[in-house]
């Protein structure tokens, strides 16, 4: 009885170890685990976008009235690809009593060109961490006027807290060479860098000081200093006399 019991606590801890070490692998891969290209296909014709109420696109209408759903983190890139009258091959799970599709991928037949749901883009740092170099080609700013980032002579933008911002001004003047490490998106308007470190040179970067400050969700126009003279609204107009 002990040695059966012995035995099974071995296979138990030996499938508890063969699980976490499947889960760990999967956490590391970057790559997309499930291949769209297994799912039923249907074929149509594209009459129309379906957008989000903030404007997104959600999916496409075919012209047959087959509703399909697309994500709304790759409307940017379905806009690219699908336009409507372009003839369509979708992957994913049809429903049963509504012609409505759960897509995994779009394909434009005529182009090739495919969209693929691989989900949301990952927004972690960390060990995702890039490092970008560049000359920058012009500084962006805030509605106060604040800079708020820089763009590269290729494109890439980079984007870091105001206060940050103007604490290494002398570095982020137009025409300046700049090394900066953060994580990228890459989307099919353009390349974005969340910058956590910047510097002269990869070689001679410094980390940004404390955390980041509050404002809108990934938004680039996030908090900074007063607005500097000119910028802003007006003052208030003094009270009347009595």
């Amino acid at each position: 009885m002990k040695t059966t019991r012995m035995g099974a606590l071995f296979w138990v801890l030996l499938a508890t170890t063969a699980i976490g070490s499947g889960a760990a692998a999967y956490s590391q891969s970057r790559d997309p685990m499930w291949d769209s290209s297994q799912l039923p296909e249907s074929r149509g014709t594209v009459k129309q976008y379906t957008l989000t109420p903030r404007g997104d696109v959600d999916g496409v209408l075919l012209t047959d009235g087959t509703e399909v759903k697309l994500p709304p983190h790759l409307s940017a890139q379905t806009v690219f690809a699908i336009r409507p009258g372009d003839q369509v091959s979708v992957r994913g799970l049809r429903a049963r009593a509504l012609p409505l599709i759960d897509a995994a991928s779009i394909t434009n037949v005529a182009t090739g060109k495919s969209v693929v749901d691989n989900g949301p883009p990952d927004r972690r740092g960390g060990s995702d961490d890039q490092t970008v170099s560049g000359r920058i080609a012009l500084q962006l700013h805030g509605k106060r006027g604040e800079v708020n980032g820089v763009v590269l002579d290729d494109g890439t933008t980079l984007r870091l807290p105001p206060p940050e911002a103007e604490r290494i001004q002398d570095q982020l003047r137009q025409g300046a060479t700049i090394s900066a490490r953060g994580h990228i998106i890459d989307t099919a308007l353009g390349r974005v860098l969340d910058v956590r470190a910047i510097g002269v040179s990869p070689e001679q970067m410094t980390e940004l000081r404390g955390p980041r400050p509050p404002g809108p969700a990934d938004g680039p126009d996030r908090r900074g200093p007063p607005p500097p003279p000119g910028f802003g609204p007006p003052p208030p107009p003094p009270p009347p006399r009595g």
